[in-house]
């Protein structure tokens, strides 16, 4: 016996929940508890409210999801809202 097919949805995380839980809603309207994926977990990947992700859901289950990507809307060298840079010194 096969196991079933996961379905893929994007979405935005609403709210950051207790024990590593996202709010996220979904493109089209519905809104799921996702929990972050292992590798997301491994290589420490920061999850932030406002940010894009695709989650993965089972067909069984659709109130509940797993956190696979964090979409990147900036493009490189353009630093995120909030983030700083470190100051330029001059050397004589």
């Amino acid at each position: 016996m096969a196991k079933e097919e996961l379905i893929t949805f994007e979405g935005e995380v609403v709210e950051i929940l207790p024990d590593a839980r996202f709010r996220v809603r979904l493109e089209s309207g519905h809104e799921i508890v996702a929990y972050t994926a292992g590798k997301m977990k491994k290589n420490r990947i920061k999850t932030l409210a406002g940010d894009r992700v695709t989650v993965e859901m089972s067909p069984y289950d659709l109130d509940k999801g797993r956190l696979i990507f964090r979409h990147k809307d900036a493009g490189p060298g353009v630093p995120r809202p909030g983030a700083q840079r470190r100051p330029q010194f001059r050397r004589r």
